[in-house]
């Protein structure tokens, strides 16, 4: 075997052990080719030759080193444009499998350094690997170009404004043509870029480097720079008037916030065949006008029931009925108000569509309950009677999903029609050569994915699904893993291919379930943590996978803030993380109290084997593993409180969806003139009434706030404070630091009961 793909496995941060690195080469740069071979190679040759002549034989060497983080570099980064460095970090969750096949993949990795390649010719090349016993084998000849910056090649279309700086456009030309363009804007002294997308590094993005492309970044994404929701858009805010970018593309665009120049904002983007680009410049006067005009052309969110903003509960392991009933009585026994349950280990995950331990017979077609037999000492004995249960109790049931057909273990019984089904009636995205295409990420790895951009695809996977809806009486679905598109080369069935269409997978993906949930006459109530421009009409958001640390909790309300400042309305992350140790009581409770005054307030663990002692993040096991008596009382108070606040979230939420300022929203969208609310980056408003200011150090007794202009009531003890200040309020773990504005006092203070 000897096998070698220039653009790798697509991954947009690492590069793997078999591709050409870059993958596009630049002018006057030589490239780093790489080949894996069977193990029984003694050498490797590549046979190089350029504009037609006569073949050089460059001889390779075996990689030096087996640690799949030490090939880092971005393959796809901009020329001065951010690659954090940074490859998968080491850690014993979900990724340990794929780290070992890395490491694996490296030790049969052999490369060479070509000699530098030059714009305006044409390179070929070869790889040949010969055993011990002087056998060979070869691959096929590869063809490529080096690229260089010109003052032409394509066309750039400015609608707005135009603040594109004179003699800042330049194209990035290869013998294909032009394959990225870039240009500048001018950023003043006193103005901060916020958006980009869902962010977990910082609010203000100014002097930074970043880039927007669709990833599942496990755990860290701040340290890391990546997002699972990124967006070709920005606010900014703090000059004259606000004004705001939109990149309008599906493609990877890559940013340089006045990193290199303080006083520029530099953009650089992918550009198709038809060598175009539109960029979008938005008009103020304030943000929120900017946000609108955005929201114009991504499209606008979509108003969802009360409900969602009650509390939800959530736990990997709580997988058979008995377990889920369990916890939903022990929430019944302590008084603390659930609303929302989200069930993730309900399947068999071979299909996603049965319950485990269902038994019943494959069909072509889709099922109904009836077909479905469900033995009285199995996981989910009866999950009709089950939600029907729930619903009494006034608490509504969302069931996990995955993007995928899983192909590993091969697939039998239904899973096998389905995967099928898939390649026979061609709904499966495929490769370029035709092929069905096979996930490259490290989770449910060689997966078949179902195109979503066909609405006939759309229609058969979530058939598959609606008796979930019509008969088990499910009310939404946890549209989990959005994020497994690599690939710049991929075929979707709406024309687009993966350089232009990865992007937008996880848009088609929420929309697929919540048009199965609006067909069947429910609220389209999905929970996502990947999207794109255009994900803002579908479901609710949460920020992903983290840790149970402070530094994820600061992470995770940054990630809040800015993904607001895009347009997403109904936004949460798993309070005080879901991953790792179980938090601190003084963490746990800080996140509790900051997640009252959130979009959505929910709690997750994620699973860990069923080992003792849990690590579920339920009020009551925190309570038991910390010790802390204050846990449980004080979390019983935070829920109540959201329980309270619901009429008044959704009243906001629809003022936001009508075209208001976000929901949750950092300061400057309501005083964008005021430079001291960028000192003070995560607090933020919860509607036109509340101020929040999370406390996110422990230890913290009292709070430093800064209060805008206005006067201000603080909720807990009903004292007035003048704002255009900063002012230090006490911070005890049963009162997080939360004002009012003194105009919505009135119809507040029922809500804050002393």
């Amino acid at each position: 075997m000897i096998r070698h793909r220039p653009f790798g496995s697509g991954h947009p941060y690492a590069a793997t052990e078999d591709q050409r690195v870059p993958a596009l080469p630049l002018d006057g740069e030589p490239v780093e080719l790489r080949v894996r071979a069977a193990a029984g190679a003694a050498s490797v040759v590549c046979e190089w030759a350029a504009d037609g002549g006569a073949p050089v034989v460059l001889p390779l060497t075996r990689a030096g080193s087996a640690n799949p983080g030490a090939d880092t570099a971005d393959p796809g980064a901009a020329p001065g444009a951010a690659a954090d460095g940074a490859g998968v970090a080491a850690d014993g969750g979900h990724l340990a499998g794929a780290q070992a096949r890395a490491a694996r993949a490296a030790s049969g990795s052999w490369r060479v350094t070509t000699p530098p390649l030059r714009a305006g010719h044409r390179y070929a090349y070869r790889f040949r690997a010969t055993r011990a016993d002087g056998t060979s084998r070869a691959t096929r000849w590869f063809e490529t170009t080096a690229a260089a910056w010109r003052e032409q090649g394509g066309k750039l279309s400015v609608r707005g404004a135009d603040r594109v700086l004179p003699g800042s456009v330049r194209w990035l030309v290869g013998g294909e043509g032009a394959r990225r363009v870039r240009f500048d804007l001018a950023l003043g002294p006193g103005e901060h870029v916020v958006g980009f997308g869902e962010r977990y590094d910082a609010v203000d993005q100014r002097g930074r480097l970043l880039d927007a492309v669709v990833f599942e970044q496990y755990k860290a994404q701040g340290a890391h720079g990546r997002t699972y929701l990124p967006m070709p858009f920005a606010l900014v805010v703090g000059g004259e008037t606000a004004w705001g970018l939109h990149v309008d593309t599906s493609r990877r665009t890559w940013y340089d916030v006045g990193a290199s120049a303080p006083d520029r904002l530099r953009v650089e983007a992918e550009v198709g065949p038809e060598e175009e680009l539109t960029v979008r410049l938005l008009g103020g006067p304030g943000p929120v006008d900017v946000l609108n005009e955005f929201l114009d052309v991504a499209g606008r969110p979509v108003e969802l029931p009360g409900w969602v903003f009650r509390l939800w509960a959530s736990g990997n392991e709580w997988n058979t009925q008995e377990r889920v009933m369990a916890e939903m009585d022990r929430h019944r026994d302590e008084d603390i108000p659930v609303g929302a349950l989200v069930i993730e280990a309900w399947s068999d995950e071979t299909t996603f569509t049965a319950f485990r331990g269902a038994v019943y017979e494959p069909a072509d077609r889709p099922h109904s309950y009836a077909d479905y037999t469900f033995p009285a000492d199995g996981p989910w004995p009866d999950p009709k009677g089950m939600v029907e249960e729930l619903h009494r109790r006034d608490v509504k049931v969302l069931l996990w999903q995955i993007p995928l057909q899983k192909m590993r273990p091969h697939p039998r019984h239904q899973a096998a029609v389905d995967a099928r089904a898939l390649v026979e009636r061609g709904f499966a995205v495929r490769e370029a050569d035709g092929r069905p295409y096979r996930n490259r990420g490290w989770w449910f790895p060689l997966a078949l994915m179902p195109d979503l951009s066909s609405p006939q695809a759309r229609e058969w996977w979530t058939a598959r699904r609606r008796y979930l809806v019509t008969e088990v009486g499910v009310d939404g679905f946890k549209t989990d893993g959005g994020e497994h598109a690599w690939g710049h080369d991929l075929r979707y069935a709406d024309g687009r291919r993966g350089a232009d269409g990865n992007g937008l997978f996880p848009v088609h993906y929420a929309r697929a379930f919540g048009d199965l949930l609006a067909s069947a006459g429910k609220a389209p109530v999905t929970f996502s943590r990947a999207g794109f421009a255009g994900s803002q009409p579908h479901g609710a958001f949460w920020a992903g996978d983290e840790d149970s640390t402070w530094e994820a909790f600061r992470a995770s309300i940054v990630a809040g803030i800015t993904a607001s400042a895009c347009g997403i309305v109904y936004w949460g992350w798993d309070l005080a993380g879901f991953s790792g140790e179980v938090p601190s009581a003084e963490l746990y409770l800080r996140a509790a109290g900051a997640s009252a005054f959130m979009p959505i307030m929910q709690y997750h663990s994620e699973f860990n084997h069923h080992r003792t002692p849990s690590r579920d993040r339920t009020p009551w096991n925190i309570a038991e593993r910390t010790g802390d008596p204050r846990v449980l009382p004080l979390f019983r108070r935070f829920a109540a409180l959201r329980e309270r606040l619901v009429p008044y979230l959704a009243g906001q939420a629809r003022a936001a969806i009508g075209g208001g300022a976000p929901l949750m929203r950092g300061l400057f969208f309501d005083h964008p003139g005021d430079p001291r609310v960028w000192d003070h980056p995560l607090q933020y408003k919860l509607g036109d009434a509340l101020l929040v200011a999370p406390v996110v150090t422990p230890g913290a007794e009292t709070a430093a706030v800064y209060l805008p202009a206005g006067e201000w009531i603080d909720v807990w003890t009903g004292a007035a404070y003048d704002g255009g200040r900063e002012v230090t309020l006490p911070a005890p773990l049963d009162r997080p630091p939360v004002l009012c504005a003194a105009g919505h006092w009135p119809s507040m203070s029922a809500l804050f009961p002393s």
